[in-house]
């Protein structure tokens, strides 16, 4: 969630710039906004690698950071004898289902071959 009285939010509406109506004409001003509540919420679907074991895991999270630190410390029972795994690809929906949609279609043969085309350089390159 983003405020847009957040420091961070303060930078980048202070770069932003809005027209507002004068006698003479307009003039623009630093744009000024009361706080408010931005629902900034992503659902993610990711793919982890290991290069010696050429293992690839396609996977579902609402906080993909403490999820790959979960797989990477071995609390995952599926990933657990890849460790190390590295995070070669992410895509952040707005909507759950569609997440969930996308993971499991990435989990067919299907979906491997197209992930495989997406990533066909990172494959090439090993």
């Amino acid at each position: 969630v983003l405020y847009l009285s957040s420091p961070e939010a303060k930078t980048e509406l202070s770069r932003s710039r809005v027209p507002t109506g004068t006698r003479a004409g307009s003039k623009t001003q630093d744009y000024i906004c009361p706080e408010i509540k931005i629902d900034m919420k992503f659902y993610y679907v990711y793919i982890l690698h290991n290069r010696d074991k050429n293992f690839i895991y396609v996977g579902y999270s609402e906080n993909l950071k403490n999820r790959i630190k979960e797989h990477n410390s071995g609390y995952s029972k599926s990933t657990k004898p890849y460790i190390p795994l590295e995070l070669i690809h992410y895509e952040a929906y707005r909507n759950k289902k569609d997440a969930k949609r996308r993971e499991l279609y990435l989990k067919t043969n299907r979906g491997k071959t197209t992930l495989k085309t997406m990533l066909k350089e990172f494959f090439d390159n090993k």
